[in-house]
């Protein structure tokens, strides 16, 4: 995934990042809004109004290019709560012309993943509370085996530790990019850290990098690492390659 030279609004400003196969990625930013700006401009949700963008070996974000590899999940799924969560997976299943046969199977594992009790897949979601869509959204986001997840401060219904284990997505070549606006609670779910700043990239650092020099994976932490970088070599604009 290569984004080059985005700009958006007064979000982002030159924006350029480049993110390997595999890679997990934490998202922090000032203002906030900036990583969500980013996010939804790479999951094709809004278009920038300058910059160049490259997925899957894809600059298309239609279904022919990368639309359908790359999957988001903001912090509101988007679902009608009328359905029933069996509902809202079959109906993400279809918009992807899963087979009938296949699209059973994936649904029935992915819900037993998300620990959606089977008496709660057949009630309206209004009965579940925000937490059962949350846990809906995410399965209805990966049914379709993606290989690159956008997440947007996800799950905050769910207790941290349930909400850890649902992050903690499996596949070892899933790239995942993770906003977060308390990057404390998301300790474990990344390797690498990215910060943004007035729109721009300031620091690519690998969280353990923190943990070195002293710093807590926080907003204050992470400010003073990139002003240690600044002062040193500068900020690194590259991820490095997963193995």
């Amino acid at each position: 995934m290569v984004c080059t030279d985005l700009r958006r609004g007064r979000d982002l400003d030159r924006c350029s990042l480049s993110v390997p196969a595999g890679g997990r990625l934490l998202l922090v930013s000032d203002p906030d809004s900036s990583a969500s700006t980013l996010l939804r401009l790479l999951a094709g949700l809004s278009r920038a109004d300058h910059g160049r963008i490259r997925i899957a070996g894809s600059s298309d974000p239609g279904s022919a290019g990368w639309g359908r590899r790359v999957t988001y999940l903001g912090p509101h799924p988007g679902l009608h709560t009328w359905m029933t969560p069996l509902e809202a997976l079959r109906l993400a299943a279809d918009l992807i012309n899963l087979a009938p046969a296949d699209r059973g199977r994936r649904i029935e594992r992915a819900a037993a993943w998300a620990r959606i009790p089977p008496a709660a897949l057949a009630q309206p979601m209004s009965r579940g509370g925000v937490a059962l869509q949350q846990r809906t959204g995410l399965v209805a986001a990966l049914i379709g085996d993606p290989e690159v997840v956008l997440l947007d401060e996800p799950l905050r219904a769910l207790d941290s530790d349930e909400r850890r284990r649902l992050l903690r997505l499996p596949g070892r070549r899933r790239t995942v990019l993770l906003a977060s606006r308390y990057p404390a609670s998301e300790v474990g779910l990344a390797a690498h850290v990215v910060y943004l700043s007035a729109g721009r990239v300031e620091l690519i650092a690998p969280v353990a990098e923190l943990e070195a020099a002293g710093l807590s994976l926080s907003h204050r932490g992470i400010e003073a690492l990139a002003a240690m970088r600044a002062a040193g070599a500068g900020p690194r604009r590259q991820a490095p390659r997963t193995a």
